[in-house]
């Protein structure tokens, strides 16, 4: 597995977390990194990155996802695809060297490996507007 689809995998089990527990994210990264095996500098700073860069910039990301989806509120969606979501919404908003394809593709992956037989097709649709939302382009 690529160093980055492993740290986006762990940023993933990060956020759910944090939005299960409603712990303080840093809290969940150093109780998260304490229980994982993971070595990997690299992997261990792009994971930690993601989750804290969505919760630097969280109310921007939720807007943004919010204004792509049509008849969802956040809170309704399932927990595995509304942090996927916000992953991927972060990297496409402030992460200026991953190309969108890529972290959307990522995030589908992702979203079908721990989500509903759903979960892929809703997260390309969403990701898919994000992408091309004037936000996106502004920031």
């Amino acid at each position: 597995m690529r160093k980055r689809t492993k740290a986006r995998e762990h940023a993933l089990k990060i956020l759910y977390a944090v939005d299960i527990t409603g712990e303080d994210p840093e809290k969940c990264i150093e109780v998260f990194w304490k229980d994982n095996d993971e070595s990997d500098k690299e992997v261990i700073e792009f994971a930690n990155a993601v989750v804290l860069g969505f919760y630097k910039n969280r109310e921007l990301i939720d807007k943004v996802i919010t204004e792509c989806t049509t008849n969802w509120q956040l809170k309704r969606m399932a927990v595995i695809d509304r942090n996927v979501l916000r992953a991927a919404a972060y990297e496409l908003l402030f992460c200026e060297d991953i190309p969108p394809k890529v972290a959307i593709n990522e995030a589908i992956d992702i979203a079908k490996k721990y989500g509903d037989k759903d979960s892929g097709k809703f997260v390309n649709g969403v990701l898919d507007k994000v992408s091309k939302s004037e936000k996106t382009k502004k920031v």
